[in-house]
């Protein structure tokens, strides 16, 4: 339960860092950071992989690049649903999910060396 709290909390950090660097991205407050954060993940846990099964064939043919404009409309369409996030426009929208990408990955990283440290 840790875990998803700590992955949360790295994840409306990301999407305060993709509002803070990219523009066209906005974020009113912590509430809608952590809101935006849980919606993209319920998102591209359910949609996305749905939509990435689909378009296998995408993906294949451009060695998984396709992934990158799958995860920017997943983005793009969780801040259609929060109140208090936006996303101005596909160009905004893929460098956000580029910004949130790496922001969550080395966080995992990081959450994950230390964890094993502990034990």
């Amino acid at each position: 339960m840790t875990s998803l709290l700590v992955r949360w909390a790295i994840s409306a950090a990301a999407v305060f860092a993709a509002a803070y660097f990219v523009p066209g991205i906005h974020v009113s407050g912590v509430a809608a950071a952590l809101m935006a954060a849980a919606a993209t993940g319920f998102i591209n846990a359910t949609l996305g992989n749905l939509i990435k099964f689909f378009t296998w064939p995408a993906r294949f043919l451009t060695l998984g690049l396709f992934s990158l404009v799958i995860n920017a409309l997943m983005l793009w369409l969780a801040a259609a649903i929060v109140p208090g996030f936006r996303v101005d426009g596909f160009i905004a929208a893929f460098l956000g999910s580029l910004v949130l990408s790496v922001i969550t990955t080395v966080g995992g990283w990081m959450t994950e060396s230390s964890s094993k440290k502990s034990d």
